[in-house]
């Protein structure tokens, strides 16, 4: 009689969920359009504006550059999985997602993550090589190579995020079909499921800690050889120059792991003590401020993209 009650009480998988947003806010939601409609845009513009110079000038046509057109593609993408939809919940109310596109959707927004944080450990180890073997840098690093890597670490992300949409298939019955979320989130979807999501919550969890921790101890390793290095060099001077070839892409570390890790953290352990819209809106800057971020940095931090970006602009503004 219990099972049958749970049943009638349930949903049979819905043609569609219903994306409500950030939960507990109303008609304010709208107005965090102004924070996250900025971040949107500058992701597209930076981003793109990285892609195309790197692809026109010549001069850019470098590992280290190649891997960074490979960071600014995967932050347009990721930025474009979310953003769009998030807007749009955010500025005319919940809106319908068909169920087969909520599972493309939460496909492509972890494999995105999983790609960008396996390209921070590439350009870890670029840099690494750079510093402790600069003779031997342009054979051990080539063109080839950088391809070869990208494209690894792009079927390592779909390899190990395709039994996320998997495992949430399985299942037929649903409590509900509003999801409090802007995006189809994974844990998201999981907790309308009516029966044993065990497998699910091992498997995210497992996911988590075998790309963020192995990305993670890898760029370590890489700091503590470039640490190594730099600190045998013979002058001050000499140690600023190594290091700040670094900076940008310390600057990126921390902008895609300190957000991440919070929204991680709050999820895991803080859901009795973090109100579940603080949790949520984590999540949607954890995948939007990165990507509005990095152009930034590295088209400040980086002379030859800042030189090459201004030419263009008094180029073009000398035309009219």
């Amino acid at each position: 009689m219990a099972e049958a009650s749970q049943l009638n009480t349930t949903l049979p998988r819905p043609a569609f969920f219903i994306l409500t947003g950030i939960p507990g806010l109303g008609g304010a939601q709208a107005w965090l359009t102004l924070v996250f409609g900025p971040m949107y845009l500058l992701a597209l513009m930076g981003n793109g504006a990285l892609l195309a110079v790197v692809q026109t000038d010549s001069t850019l046509q470098q590992p280290v550059f190649l891997l960074l057109a490979t960071l600014a593609a995967t932050d347009l993408a990721l930025a474009t999985s979310v953003g769009p939809g998030l807007l749009a919940v955010l500025w005319l109310g919940p809106r319908p997602v068909p169920y087969a596109t909520c599972l493309v959707q939460m496909f492509f927004v972890h494999t995105l993550t999983a790609v960008e944080s396996g390209v921070l450990l590439a350009m870890a180890c670029d840099r690494a090589v750079a510093i402790g073997r600069p003779l031997h840098y342009p054979i051990l690093v080539t063109k080839a190579r950088v391809v070869h890597a990208a494209i690894t670490l792009a079927l390592r992300a779909v390899a190990i995020v395709v039994p996320f949409p998997l495992l949430v298939a399985r299942f037929e019955h649903f409590r509900a079909k509003s999801i409090d979320h802007a995006y189809c989130a994974h844990m998201a979807v999981v907790e309308l499921v009516v029966g044993d999501t065990q497998a699910n919550n091992l498997y995210g969890l497992a996911l988590s800690l075998a790309v963020s921790g192995i990305d993670i101890l890898g760029i370590s390793g890489s700091y503590g050889l470039i640490a190594h290095t730099v600190l045998r060099l013979p002058t001050w001077e000499a140690r600023a120059k190594a290091f700040g070839t670094c900076s940008s892409h310390i600057c990126v570390i921390l902008a895609f792991y300190v957000p991440g890790l919070f929204s991680y953290l709050t999820h895991r352990f803080g859901r009795n003590t973090v109100p579940k819209p603080v949790h949520i809106l984590l999540s949607n800057i954890y995948l939007l401020l990165p990507p509005a971020l990095n152009p930034l940095i590295y088209g400040i931090r980086t002379k030859q993209i800042r030189d090459r970006l201004l030419e263009t602009f008094m180029f073009r503004k000398s035309q009219f």
